[in-house]
Parts: structure tokens; C-alpha cells; sequence
């Protein structure tokens, strides 16, 4: 599966602890990353100094949905994903 154009949820809904150039403390859940453009890709895609969980999430059915809503399903699969995976 391919992401879709403009959906952008793995670049807002997960929490990355690993720095991002420009977020040198890595970003909260729910927060776009600096390094999001406006046409809802990555400014890093591809290079070296994107994170390693960023290029370890890949575009699925499960967590993308069966139609494209505008990236809403997968914003609320990895908000959900979050959540089940945070320290307590």
C-alpha cells in the first residue's frame, strides 16, 4: 500500500522521542512535525537524519482504513496505538 496524498497522520498523531532537526526533543503525540510540508509529506523523506521509527511505519489497511477520509482513520488507528503503548 502507498500513503496517500495530504493524509500526513504518521507525521501528527505519534510521539517521536528521537530529535528531528528543528525538534531537538523529538514531538508529542497529536503535534505536526516541523518537518511536515504543506502538501503533507516529509521534508526528510529518504535522508539520513529522518527518524528511525518514521521509516520503520509503513502504509497499511489496517491502520490507513479502506478509504481515503482525509488521513481520519489513520490519525485515530495511531492516536489509539499511542495510547496503548504508553508508560503508565
Amino acid at each position: 500500500m502507498n500513503c496517500r496524498p495530504g493524509c500526513a497522520a504518521c507525521c501528527i498523531a505519534p510521539s517521536i522521542s528521537s530529535p528531528i532537526p528543528g525538534m531537538p526533543q523529538g514531538k508529542p503525540a497529536g503535534v505536526p512535525c516541523v518537518q511536515l510540508d504543506a502538501a503533507g509529506g516529509c521534508r526528510l523523506f529518504g535522508r539520513p537524519e529522518r527518524p528511525r521509527v518514521c521509516g520503520g511505519l509503513q502504509p497499511s489497511a489496517e491502520m490507513c482504513g479502506a478509504e481515503d477520509d482525509g488521513g481520519r482513520h489513520a490519525r485515530r488507528y495511531l492516536l489509539q496505538l499511542e495510547a496503548a503503548t504508553a508508560p503508565p
